[in-house]
C-alpha cells in the first residue's frame, strides 16, 4: 500500500510528536507499505521518512523545486517528484497514494487534510482518511467539527464516515487493514 502522509515540516515542534512519528514511518516500511509525503527532512515530515528510511522503506517525495527555500529536503528517498505548485503537489499526493494519514501538522497540513475529505465527499476518490490524533493533538478541531455538525453546516450523514480517528499507532494500521 502506498501511503500519504501528512504533518508539520516544523523544527520547532515537540519532541514526543517527532519520536512517536519515527515509529510510525518504521511501522509503515516494516509492514511493506511505501511511504509517499511532502519531502521534508524535519519535523513530523522528516521524523517518519527517516524511520521508514532507516528500515528499508521504499520513500516517495514530492515538493515544488522552490520549497528548499522554506525546510529541507529529504535527500534520501527513493524517488523525489519535483513540481511547479502546491496544487500540482497535492494532485500527485493524490493520484500516487492508496490511503492517507494526517499526523500533527500546521496550516499546510490542514489544507491538505481538508481538501483531501472534500475530494472524497465529493466521490473523487474511496480511499482511506486517518487522523493520528497524537497525545490529542486534533481534539479542539474534532470539537469544532462536532460544533458545526450540530449547527448544520456540516451533514453528519457524509462527514461522520469520511475519516477514522486512530489515538495510537496500533489503532492507525488496525483502520488501514479493515476492507
Amino acid at each position: 500500500m502506498r501511503i500519504c502522509l501528512y504533518g508539520a515540516g516544523s523544527t520547532s515542534i515537540k519532541s514526543k510528536y517527532t519520536e512517536e512519528s519515527y515509529k510510525l514511518g518504521e511501522e509503515i516500511a516494516k509492514r511493506g507499505h511505501t511511504l509517499v509525503f511532502g519531502g521534508g527532512s524535519t519535523g513530523v515530515m522528516g521524523a517518519v521518512s527517516k524511520g521508514a528510511i532507516d528500515n528499508n522503506g521504499k520513500v516517495i517525495g514530492i515538493a515544488p523545486e522552490w520549497m528548499e527555500d522554506f525546510e529541507g529536503i529529504c535527500r534520501d528517498c527513493d524517488e523525489f517528484i519535483y513540481t511547479e505548485s502546491m496544487d500540482e503537489r497535492k494532485k500527485l499526493f493524490l493520484k500516487n497514494s492508496d490511503a492517507f494519514i494526517i499526523a500533527p501538522g500546521g496550516i499546510g497540513t490542514l489544507d491538505e487534510f481538508f481538501e483531501i475529505i472534500v475530494l472524497k465527499k465529493l466521490k473523487q476518490h474511496n480511499k482511506k482518511i486517518i487522523l493520528f490524533n497524537l497525545f490529542g493533538y486534533y481534539d479542539p478541531m474534532l470539537e469544532m467539527l462536532d460544533f458545526m455538525l450540530k449547527e448544520g453546516v456540516v451533514r453528519e450523514e457524509i462527514d461522520k464516515n469520511t475519516f477514522k480517528i486512530a489515538d495510537t499507532l496500533e489503532r492507525v494500521f488496525e483502520l488501514l487493514d479493515i476492507k
